[in-house]
């Protein structure tokens, strides 16, 4: 429905949160080649709906990307509580998908148009060692991490500026503008995690930072290399694309007034409250 539209007398919107596991799906969006969140969760709104249910997100993850707070809306006319959206859709979802939370909401609210900010963490296992429980959930770094270098070089990545030293070669944005809220890097034992706050995101904007931020990490490049990056705007410069196994979106920050739930970020196995203390 066009945004300011009124919906027709009996219809409601809904908001969701999902949590997923990316490595099964070619990413959020619907796609006809290739499995999708999108299509599993609107396979299991319609059984609930007893009717078909479309769906839309705060932002669309790339194929193999996780998420523990992503943000749906969606439209019906069939009268449910949140438990019963909650329940039932996660009666017919694959383990790998999950709704967390669900109700009805305002009409004015849009998923993605109504989001102020969007923020992600990129989880590194730095060990010695590959990890095997966390295979596809961590990317794994062999070589020791200097996560100072690092911070130094996230200074450089604060503000409105050009990200097109960071954009994917498919992205479809109008403008390669994006303002950065905040970026720091932590330790929590062999892991090391990327966060990062923006009002949006280019195509693989994040997996190219986190690409360049390991290449200071292992004192291969300096952190003045990042603001260098940044004033060419020369994709070609820039390290390679970070894999998608550590990606995950965390939140998804909304006018209070809509009521949305504030959770803690994500993934599960990280703790609730992150600082810059290594542990």
């Amino acid at each position: 429905m066009p945004e300011g539209q009124q919906l027709p007398s009996g219809v409601s919107r809904y908001a969701a949160i999902v949590q997923y596991q990316g490595a099964d799906f070619c990413g959020f969006q619907r796609q006809k080649h290739s499995p999708s969140v999108q299509q599993e969760i609107e396979t299991a709104l319609s059984y609930v709906a007893n009717c078909p249910v479309i769906i839309h997100c705060a932002g669309r993850t790339d194929s193999a990307v996780h998420a523990s707070h992503q943000v749906i809306h969606f439209d019906t006319a069939a009268e449910r509580s949140g438990y019963s959206w909650v329940q039932g859709a996660n009666s017919q979802l694959p383990n790998s998908i999950a709704l967390i939370w669900a109700d009805k909401i305002t009409q004015d609210f849009h998923s993605r148009f109504s989001a102020g900010a969007r923020t992600y963490r990129y989880v590194i296992d730095n060990s010695l060692t590959r990890p095997a429980i966390m295979s596809g959930a961590v990317t794994w770094v062999k070589k020791p991490l200097d996560i100072s270098l690092m911070q130094e070089s996230c200074e450089y990545l604060l503000g409105e500026q050009d990200f097109s030293a960071f954009r994917g070669s498919g992205c479809q944005s109008n403008s390669p503008y994006r303002n950065v809220h905040q970026a720091k890097v932590f330790r929590r034992g062999d892991l090391v995690i990327f966060e990062i706050t923006a009002n949006a995101f280019l195509l693989h904007m994040v997996r190219n930072i986190v690409g360049s931020l390991l290449e200071v990490g292992v004192a291969r490049q300096q952190p003045q290399w990042i603001q260098a990056l940044l004033a060419q705007g020369d994709r070609c410069k820039s390290a390679a694309t970070a894999a998608p196994d550590g990606l995950y979106l965390v939140a998804v920050d909304y006018p209070a007034t809509f009521g949305l739930p504030m959770l803690a970020k994500g993934p599960v196995f990280l703790p609730a409250t992150l600082n810059n203390t290594e542990e």
